[in-house]
């Protein structure tokens, strides 16, 4: 069987051992809610490799957080026309505001997962779970 792509793994929120089990419990947007699991159903992998670990996706939702809210201001200046008075200041508040609000489901549950993919030294890819 072919690998998993790392990819693949990060976009549909797979754990970053096996690339099989889901992270998540609850779909991003809906009436159920997103939780994160404990342990990966497939490989047994804990999730919080230590007490408090994901208090350091915080860092990684701020620095998404603030990615975004630069390119929607960016967005709302050049689709108002290139407007910077003081008038369209409560344009841009609203904007800015509404993005984050309807973004923060996605900076959850992507935070955790790139923290998980990506800034965790001690989990590694096993390809032995594509067999």
């Amino acid at each position: 069987m072919k690998k998993t792509a790392k990819l693949y793994a990060v976009f549909k929120a797979r754990c970053p051992q096996c690339r099989r089990g889901p992270i998540f419990a609850g779909s991003l947007y809906g009436f159920n809610i997103q939780k994160t699991l404990h342990h990966c159903p497939v490989c047994e992998l804990r999730y919080e490799v230590e007490p408090g670990y994901f208090y350091a996706a915080m860092y990684v939702s701020y620095a998404m957080n603030m990615a975004e809210m630069i390119v929607m201001g960016l967005a709302t200046y050049h689709f108002s026309g290139g407007r910077l008075d003081f008038d369209s200041l409560w344009l841009y508040v609203g904007v800015i505001f509404l993005g984050s609000l309807l973004l923060s489901p996605f900076n959850y549950r992507y935070s955790r997962v790139f923290l998980l993919h990506y800034l965790s030294p001690k989990i590694r890819y096993k390809p032995e779970y594509d067999k």
